[in-house]
């Protein structure tokens, strides 16, 4: 039997149980949101196959988007957030990433405000992580969801996308008690080391950088960075039952604090509930610039979670420190130290030519030297890649540095084009001195023997 929509209190139209919609019959409503309001669904008779997939007792969620009561451009904006899920859901499937079956059109041609609305046929969840927190959560458990998260971003940036709205309530906890990061609406495909994107996002969970961001033709740019610094906000919530790290009572609040911290006016409190390890890796998701937090990405923040998990030790990077690993802008005093490094005064004793690589596509074609496109050598790649540990000679896309050997185990770093790697080449300055290049910041492989 087919019903008809039903009128909630409120007078807004809602599909009451038994309503079918396509191969599916609805059995309740579960949630709603902004855009969208979700329902649980159970395949209708026997009808199974690719069309109506399901979980393992035939039950699915319809994320059900009314598009006719909106104004045009909200009704495209509507239609364009579907696209993307399906887009996605497509051409990046992960287990950690919520499951998207089919999409559907809505016909109830009696009831004007929800004819036509778009139907995204979803897996079920238990629930959400904002609802997990409600009730807390120890620390085996939080860090299992904080890994599924990593593990779910970190295959949505490999393929080329960042969510752009990562939060608790788009964090879904499976039946099996697993993670799906969920709601791909306004996910954004990168193009190169960024994508752009319509002003628009939670605030609590918005870096400091993207208020400040120019608005351009395409929007605002938007980088992964901007996932991993929610990333920084998540981990603090989960071990705090929900409350965000920085002060305020209203969202406007909280973020006019965030962009204080980042602008260095305040300092960042995280609360003593966090257990040291999240601690530290929530300051570095939360480092107060792009530049700064681009070394964190979901792939080595993975990393050091199954480190810490299996027990090992591991060295890891101290906390809210100005990474220099993607940063391209140098001060005058470095660059009155700056040095031309070829050719060697003896090259014969190091014939391993590599040449740098910088690939931000801006620096490449530049002849002036200019500091903000120069890149820094470490004096340990053991140690974080930060100032301290970075020689006052720079280097500039082009440079020709000595090599002697490699070292294939130091830190992670990763460059703007969202590369990442472990490899490090030592290499010799004029004079007496060597430094370490990242193997992200050259094209050439040589066949250099192990440093000792």
């Amino acid at each position: 039997m087919v019903h008809d929509p039903a009128l909630r209190g409120d007078g807004e139209e809602v599909l009451p149980p038994g309503h079918r919609v396509g191969g599916w019959t609805v059995t309740g409503p579960i949630g709603e949101g902004g855009w969208a309001t979700v329902y649980a669904a159970r395949r209708t008779g026997d009808a199974a196959g690719p069309e109506h997939p399901g979980g393992v007792d035939g039950t699915v969620a319809l994320k059900v988007l009314p598009t006719a009561a909106l104004a045009p451009r909200q009704a495209r904006h509507v239609a364009e957030a579907a696209r993307r899920e399906a887009e996605l859901a497509r051409t990046a499937p992960h287990p950690r990433l919520v499951r998207l079956f089919d999409t559907l059109t809505l016909a109830a041609p009696d009831h004007p405000a929800l004819d036509g609305a778009i139907v995204l046929v979803m897996e079920r969840a238990e629930g959400t992580l904002r609802d997990l927190l409600a009730t807390g959560v120890d620390e085996a458990r939080g860090g299992r969801i904080i890994a599924g998260i990593c593990e779910g971003l970190a295959h949505l940036h490999r393929s080329g996308w960042v969510h752009a709205d990562l939060k608790p309530e788009n964090v879904l906890i499976g039946r099996d008690g697993e993670v799906r990061i969920s709601d791909f609406g306004l996910a954004i495909e990168l193009t190169g080391t960024h994508g752009h994107s319509a002003p628009i996002g939670t605030p609590d969970y918005l870096p400091p950088e993207r208020w400040r961001e120019p608005l351009g033709e395409h929007g605002i740019k938007v980088r992964t960075t901007a996932d991993i610094w929610a990333l920084g906000i998540v981990i603090h919530e989960v071990f705090t039952a929900g409350v965000p790290p920085f002060p305020g009572t209203t969202p406007t609040s909280r973020s006019a604090a965030a962009q204080q911290y980042a602008e260095g006016r305040a300092a960042l409190r995280l609360a003593p509930s966090v257990p040291p390890f999240w601690r530290a890796l929530a300051a570095d998701c939360l480092a107060p610039t792009h530049a700064a937090r681009s070394p964190h990405s979901a792939e080595s923040l993975l990393a050091r979670i199954r480190v810490h998990r299996s027990g090992r030790r591991t060295r890891r990077p101290r906390p809210r420190t100005v990474l220099l690993a993607l940063a391209t802008c140098a001060t005058a005093a470095v660059t009155a130290t700056a040095t031309a490094l070829w050719p060697h005064p003896d090259p014969a004793e190091h014939p391993f030519r590599i040449r740098v690589f910088n690939a931000e596509r801006g620096c490449q074609d530049r002849t002036d030297r200019d500091p903000r496109c120069s890149l820094g050598l470490a004096v340990d790649p053991l140690r974080p890649y930060v100032a301290e540990n970075v020689v006052p000679t720079r280097v500039w896309h082009g440079d020709t540095l000595d090599a002697d050997c490699q070292l294939p185990t130091g830190l992670p770093v990763i460059n703007e084009e969202d590369l990442t790697s472990t490899l490090w080449y030592r290499v010799h300055l004029p004079g007496p001195t060597t430094a370490w290049l990242p193997a992200v910041r050259t094209k050439d492989r040589p066949a250099l023997l192990r440093c000792p």
